[in-house]
């Protein structure tokens, strides 16, 4: 029995893909992914490098008749019955995310724990992360950091997290860099929910990793909010607890 593969895609520039991803990738079966016309775009993108012998890779299976399912949040319980069936059939299955490595805030866990409670093997093929990358070029103290993936929605939720997170770590040796994803439009209310917590400290925003416009700066809360930057795109919010 094939095992469940999870396949890291780019999180923006389309050459961060490895050889192992994209032989995965054109020889699953199923690929189970958020968008099928995203993961579809970018598998067509790649097999017309691909033929154009942009891209010369040895041993390349190309499965035409690979099929993509949805699998986002709203209904990742639901396909979790059909996607381990197609797994028992002897099918080659492929879990991905619209960019980046499946599971971190993204669909994927519960399928992971299924298949390893009915002792169906996961493999991991790994590559890009937006947190990992943030983490690595932000100037932080990277031996140790926590990861919050998105903050809650609501300012007296998100003041709730982030009182809770300054009382566990304020008499504690360690002091882990905090890290955590955010949309443009909540940006500045995040900022000033961190301001009123943990006084007006030095935050690192990284947005559009990899991108065009990729942008990566370190400034003061204040100096943002004065700044009103209107950023967009993807962003990673860091700040070191002292």
């Amino acid at each position: 029995m094939n095992p469940l593969y999870i396949i890291a895609t780019p999180i923006g520039n389309l050459d961060d893909i490895s050889i192992r991803s994209l032989k995965m990738l054109f020889s699953s079966d199923v690929i189970a992914c958020e968008d099928t016309r995203r993961t579809g775009q970018l598998i067509k993108n790649y097999e017309s490098r691909i033929m154009n012998f942009e891209w010369k890779i040895k041993d390349l299976i190309i499965n035409k008749t690979q099929k993509l399912i949805s699998f986002y949040d709203e209904v990742e319980e639901l396909k979790i019955p059909e996607i381990i069936e197609f797994i028992r059939q002897g099918k080659k299955v492929a879990l991905v995310s619209d960019s980046g490595t499946p599971l971190i805030s993204d669909p994927g866990y519960k399928l992971v724990r299924e298949c390893l409670k009915q002792q169906i093997k996961v493999t991991v093929v790994p590559g890009p992360s937006a947190l990992i990358n943030a983490l690595t070029v932000s100037g932080l103290p990277p031996n140790q950091f926590l990861f919050l993936g998105y903050l809650p929605a609501k300012s007296g939720l998100r003041i709730k997290l982030l009182t809770d997170l300054k009382n566990t770590f304020n008499h504690s040796e360690l002091k882990p860099t905090v890290i955590f994803y955010e949309s443009p439009h909540r940006l500045n209310r995040t900022l000033t929910d961190i301001k009123i917590i943990f006084g007006d400290i030095k935050v690192v925003i990284a947005r559009e990793l990899t991108k065009v416009y990729e942008e990566i700066f370190s400034e003061n809360i204040s100096e943002i909010l004065k700044a009103g930057k209107n950023l967009k795109g993807e962003i990673t919010l860091l700040f070191e607890i002292k």
